[in-house]
């Protein structure tokens, strides 16, 4: 029997820079933009942002000949589960992450999983995580760790999970990471700072991989005393030991 992923299109997942002012070489290899350009079809959360970062790739298509599918919180289920149809008639897709990889903190997980469940070929291609950049950058337990993504927004609930992610961290030595929407990031640091213990330490990885990169790892007790300015910066956040 023929397999059918000989004849469908594959899924490309395609990585983007975490800022605009990233080097572009820096993070994107040349590989990376010779299956871009030869793709026709891709799904993006923005269109906007889409196009601008496939000029940044040398995109020699005109923008006229190709299709870009809407993956955000406005796409409804119905037209998403169609997204791969393309796919199964033998053409390529390329599915784009609005900042580092798809499916991270990201909306692109449920097309990956519709490619898995319609047996179409699944294909990362290497580019950069602020996660994973920030978790080896801690210092911290990077064989035992778990991301969290966005935390509760209600505070007494916050600092409920808080204390619930440094006991974790503390009695299994499992690194915590965690992020926030970057104009709510000086209160969240202010509420890790109130509710965790002094000895706990905290990373805080801002702006990574851009020309105003900050990384610095400490305990709680010594961030106390100088607080970094994070305020609209893209960061990420680990606790652990």
């Amino acid at each position: 029997m023929q397999d059918t992923n000989s004849i469908f299109g594959t899924l490309f997942l395609i990585p983007t820079p975490l800022g605009e002012e990233t080097p572009f070489d820096k993070i994107f290899p040349s590989y990376n933009s010779e299956i871009v350009n030869s793709i026709d079809v891709f799904i993006a959360e923005d269109a906007k942002s889409a196009r601008r970062f496939l000029k940044q790739t040398g995109f020699k298509k005109s923008f006229d000949e190709i299709t870009i599918h809407l993956l955000n919180e406005h796409s409804k289920e119905f037209e998403t589960r169609h997204y791969l149809d393309q796919a199964i008639a033998g053409i390529n897709i390329g599915l784009l992450s609005d900042a580092g990889c798809p499916g991270i903190a990201d909306p692109g997980a449920s097309i990956v999983k519709l490619a898995h469940e319609k047996n179409i070929r699944v294909i990362p291609l290497i580019g950069p995580s602020s996660i994973l950049l920030a978790l080896i950058s801690s210092g911290m337990n990077g064989q035992n760790f778990a991301f969290n993504g966005y935390l509760e927004r209600d505070n007494h609930l916050l600092i409920k999970q808080l204390r619930e992610l440094e006991k974790r961290s503390l009695q299994q030595n499992q690194s915590q990471i965690f992020i926030e929407t970057p104009y709510r990031n000086s209160k969240l640091l202010e509420t890790i700072l109130q509710t965790c213990g002094n000895e706990t330490r905290l990373c805080i990885a801002c702006d990574v991989s851009l020309s105003t990169e900050f990384i610095k790892a400490k305990t709680v007790a010594a961030w106390k005393k100088n607080l970094p300015d994070i305020h609209k910066r893209p960061a990420v956040f680990v606790i652990g030991r």
